[in-house]
């Protein structure tokens, strides 16, 4: 629930300052289409505010956000992130937020929507085994696996819990390959200690919640190792601490990417945006993105696979970052433009269930009612780990999968959320998608807390609300 909506006559003063090229644009513009110009004010600084009670919108990187005026100034001041939500955007967090809400409702639909995570933390390959004293399900399914073709074991995908845009994902179906994996990472010579203070360190920051341009000593990566995660070739060292391991998800559903002149079946995620507002409304963003993998798709056990693994992984991994320039023709296009009709499928026997409701129709229905749940689960059960704020909002990415059942119809899965997204995997010629996004931002979560007026009612509102809950701040 957001606070009381500011009701003055004077203006809104608005620190717009994302440092992004691609995004600050679409804000100034969101902002002069969905308010009167006079109603408010840009600003450089928080210095410039007539008096620290003016009206403040701070629209700025995470960094950048002064949260100790935002907490002292709740009923006029309103920012564009809470402070404290790694019980959604931390995967092994996640993962925990999902588990603790099934086991307490357990005819929850998260069950059928999410992928039960193994959870284990190692820092070297050497310590594999002690990691995984207690997961159970991954050494039940090596042994059910002994003996098998690959094709007949289970197979998993394995994500460091810290790391971002697709960085780190493997895939494994033996105790063996796992052991390999963690060997490719291990550096020739490190500090350990160093890197053991930087993990607990980033910890310690997200645990209290303080804003991460705090400064703790050896809090900053290594140079090379943040570039090396730039490029989207590895991941930062002290991100390979916190990992979960998920079942596999086959069959996806596959599609011919619909701007691409190859036509060869691809596997594809959905990237769903969404609003966050106070504590605490959820709006789904209608348009969404479909963010095909670079290859046509192979089962991780193909014959078919290329030796090399960057080589092999282009077929499974649709997040566009990982992706060579040349890779990424037809990779990404709207929701709505794949097809109505869905191809055969090579690895399904029954055919696509059909109904009166469209498939994309079926599985937006099955994101909303996902995504509602999901921050509802954050938000009631990982108090410590979510604490919306009534004076505050926030656009996340969250990314699902959809796959194909064994009765032929289609199942959405939750894969994992991502605080300030990178818009720009959207592109030039779909830019106004993120445009009408922020447009809705400021609709549904600026002109509330201000109290102020729109410029215009929209007719065709695309932030559908799927949770509403009064959490008590104020």
């Amino acid at each position: 629930m957001a606070s009381s909506p500011v009701k003055t006559d004077t203006k809104i003063y608005a620190l717009i300052n994302y440092e992004d090229p691609y995004v600050q644009p679409l804000i100034l513009s969101a902002l002069e289409k969905r308010l009167p110009r006079s109603t408010y004010e840009l600003i450089a600084s928080l210095s410039d505010l007539p008096s620290p009670r003016s009206p403040l919108l701070q629209f700025v990187q995470y960094e950048s956000i002064d949260f100790d005026h935002l907490l002292s100034h709740a009923s006029t001041s309103c920012s564009n992130a809470y402070i404290i939500r790694k019980a959604l955007i931390r995967k092994h967090y996640l993962s925990t937020t999902i588990s603790n809400w099934i086991t307490k409702y357990p005819d929850s639909l998260l069950i059928r929507h999410v992928k039960p995570s193994v959870e284990f933390e190692v820092d070297y390959a050497e310590f594999l085994d002690d990691a995984l004293v207690e997961a159970w399900e991954l050494k039940e399914s090596w042994e059910r696996g002994i003996g098998k073709d690959s094709e007949k074991r289970d197979w998993w995908i394995l994500k460091p819990g810290m790391s971002e845009r697709g960085q780190g994902i493997r895939l494994f179906s033996t105790e063996e390959e796992l052991i390999a994996i963690f060997e490719e990472w291990d550096p020739e010579s490190d500090d350990e200690e160093d890197e053991d203070e930087n993990a607990d360190d980033e910890d310690a920051r997200s645990d209290s919640g303080m804003p991460s341009n705090t400064t703790i000593p050896n809090l900053a990566h290594d140079e090379a190792d943040r570039k090396k995660g730039e490029e989207g070739k590895g991941i930062i060292t002290s991100q390979l601490r916190h990992f979960i391991a998920q079942p596999y998800i086959h069959p996806p559903l596959l599609l011919h990417p619909p701007s691409s002149a190859d036509q060869a079946l691809r596997k594809f995620h959905i990237r769903t945006y969404i609003l966050a507002v106070g504590a605490l409304q959820i709006f789904v963003y209608k348009p969404m993105l479909a963010l095909f993998a670079a290859r046509s798709y192979t089962p991780p056990w193909s014959s078919d696979t290329p030796e090399d693994p960057e080589e092999a992984l282009k077929a499974h991994l649709t997040n566009t970052c990982l992706q060579d320039s040349n890779d990424r023709e037809g990779s990404v296009g709207l929701f709505s433009s794949l097809p109505d009709d869905i191809p055969a499928q090579p690895d399904t026997l029954s055919p696509i269930i059909t109904t009166n409701t469209s498939w994309k129709d079926q599985v937006f229905q099955q994101i909303c009612a996902i995504t509602g749940e999901t921050f509802e689960a954050a938000a009631r059960g990982m108090g410590i780990h979510f604490q919306p704020l009534p004076n505050a909002f926030e656009i996340f990415g969250l990314d699902f999968m959809v796959s194909v059942e064994d009765d032929g119809s289609l199942n959405t899965w939750l894969l994992e959320i991502n605080a300030f997204p990178d818009f720009r995997q959207t592109g030039d010629e779909l830019k106004g998608l993120v445009e009408g996004l922020f447009e809705g931002v400021v609709d549904k979560a600026v002109v509330p807390f201000f109290g102020c007026d729109s410029s215009d009612v929209k007719e065709d509102d695309d932030m559908v609300k799927v949770l509403d809950i009064d959490l008590g701040r104020r």
